[in-house]
């Protein structure tokens, strides 16, 4: 099988190290540098600067080289470039062949998910994501992991799962298309709180409700748009947001921290590599929840924090808002 991986990001990379072994796997990278040391030294410096990659993967610049022989195309691009990348990709891919998203965000205007960005672009193609507790460091480094194929034909999570499932990292299979996405994006959002907690220094009391309450508001948001209740309580919900919320590799948790500590989003964001998704997910979130007719207070006041109006350090007022006596979920 042929797999192109679009996107030499940390967490590209990783997915196309574990299947390249087994299969003929070619990374799509936006740099051509990044392409050409991936090929020559099989390094990726900029994401995954302590790891050699497999001998066996090879990279390329050019997006048609890589999609227009693919068997399987996995998409990992930010959610901001995911659309134009899929257009530009949908000009060569062959008919039929499965697409898996990686991207845990929703688009900005549309309001839709990935997979739902995906069968608008190229219509006729089977679709899935894969979502759960993935730090893609700790997966290089060979610790186990564990992650779920949501796609509605099992059939076809079936021949994914046995592509993309090596060793430790174990893949599971999940029809709830909506929960598993919809998880995956806003619990980068809470790890946003979480990380402002730490960096106030909140205490660990105070983190831990702000991350159960954080996961009632994506589970409620999710059931209202068609997602199965059980899910959140799964990999792409509660596991998900225990490791974006508590590690510190999680790209959204040290936005979080560092606006804690009173530095600007503007110089924050400027630094980084790679993109933190929950920063623009909040806003998307807001207007899902105000269609449904839901309030999401943690999302709300984090939507506030990176739009500057109002300061890291007073919305841990408004988190958990005085007169909520009962736990309803």
């Amino acid at each position: 099988m042929r797999i192109a991986v679009l996107g030499a990001g940390s967490w590209g990379t990783t997915m196309a190290s574990l299947v390249a072994p087994r299969h003929d796997t070619v990374l799509w990278a936006r740099n051509a540098d990044v392409a050409k040391a991936i090929n020559a030294d099989h390094t990726n410096a900029a994401y995954l600067p302590a790891f050699d990659l497999p001998p066996e993967l090879s990279a390329t610049a050019s997006l048609e080289d890589a999609v227009c022989g693919a068997d399987l195309l996995i998409v990992g691009v930010p959610t901001s470039g995911f659309r134009t990348v899929l257009e530009e990709a949908s000009t060569c891919i062959r008919p039929w062949i499965p697409v898996v998203s990686l991207s845990k965000g929703l688009e900005k205007g549309s309001n839709l998910r990935m997979t739902q960005v995906i069968k608008e672009v190229m219509p006729g193609h089977p679709v899935a994501a894969l979502t759960g507790p993935n730090i893609a460091t700790e997966i290089m480094s060979g610790k186990a992991a564990a992650a779920v194929i949501a796609t509605e034909d099992l059939e076809v999570a079936r021949a994914i799962q046995k592509v993309v499932t090596r060793g430790l990292f174990r893949v599971y299979l999940n029809d709830d298309v909506i929960g598993c996405e919809m998880g995956g994006a806003l619990k980068n959002v809470i790890a946003i709180a979480a990380g402002i907690g730490e960096g106030l220094g909140v205490g660990d009391n105070t983190r831990a409700a702000v991350m159960s309450r954080g996961l009632a508001e994506l589970a409620r948001l999710g059931v209202s748009m068609g997602a199965h209740p059980t899910t959140f309580a799964g990999l792409a919900g509660m596991g998900d947001l225990i490791v974006t919320c508590m590690s510190p590799h999680s790209r959204n948790r040290q936005v979080g921290e560092q606006l804690g500590k009173g530095r600007r989003l503007e110089d924050i964001l400027a630094e980084m590599h790679m993109v933190a998704e929950g920063v623009k997910t909040a806003s998307v979130a807001l207007e899902l929840a105000e269609h449904h007719h839901l309030a999401l207070p943690i999302c709300t006041m984090i939507d506030k924090v990176v739009k500057g109006e109002i300061e890291p350090s007073g919305a841990y007022w408004g988190l958990t808002p005085a007169g909520h006596e009962d736990d309803p979920g």
